[in-house]
């Protein structure tokens, strides 16, 4: 996958739906400029996350637009996703890449310098790393400053990508840090107009990512 397909991350979630559909919500990001949709699915099982994963892509499928994935390779491949995203407990790379094959992108989760090597090293194809800002999607998450996902982009060849509370009116804290894209959940799909949200998010990734 190439660099500047990380630029708009956007990873679902079911909060903010208030009746409509997650498919709905996600075309909206989509036409906003999202360039890469990862589906995110707790607390089901696996036919039930298959089922929804199927239908996300349809919708990511229409606007070429990569799907990634959370957690579960057996998903990614059960429904043609382009990859997986693993974090730190989540299962070895190396077993993803076994199931999936040499052609899916595999991400991982990384928040030092030595987890970063560490993941590049196992095969990974990309790091989110964060939290930059903090986050309310993930009340465990631990922020780190601008200056430590510099000193993790800088460390590995591999792109990395920003999450963590961030949105339109943050991100140019991140300009010179060697972001590949800005990852979003809550600046995109808890916003009232979707579209406009990522349109404004796409917009400031475009002016402090690289790639």
């Amino acid at each position: 996958m190439e660099r500047k397909q990380y630029r708009l991350y956007i990873i679902t979630d079911r909060t903010w739906l208030d009746g409509r559909t997650l498919e709905e919500d996600t075309e909206r990001a989509l036409r906003g400029g999202a360039t890469l949709v990862q589906i995110r699915e707790k607390g089901v099982d696996e036919e039930t996350y298959i089922a929804r994963a199927r239908s996300i892509k349809a919708v990511c499928d229409r606007y070429g637009v990569p799907l990634i994935i959370n957690d579960n390779a057996a998903v990614a491949a059960a429904v043609g996703a382009a990859g997986v995203h693993l974090g730190a407990s989540d299962g070895p790379i190396r077993e993803a890449r076994a199931l999936l094959g040499p052609g899916a992108v595999i991400g991982a989760t990384a928040k030092t310098v030595e987890a970063a090597l560490a993941a590049q090293a196992a095969g990974a194809d990309y790091l989110g790393c964060g939290a930059v800002f903090g986050t309310t999607t993930k009340a465990d998450a631990k922020t780190i400053t601008p200056e430590q996902f510099r000193a993790v982009a800088a460390a590995v060849s591999i792109p990395v990508v920003a999450i963590g509370g961030v949105d339109a009116g943050n991100a140019a804290a991140l300009a010179g840090c060697g972001a590949a894209g800005l990852c979003a959940i809550s600046s995109v799909y808890g916003r009232k107009d979707i579209e406009q949200a990522a349109r404004a998010l796409r917009a400031a990734a475009d002016g402090v990512c690289t790639g």
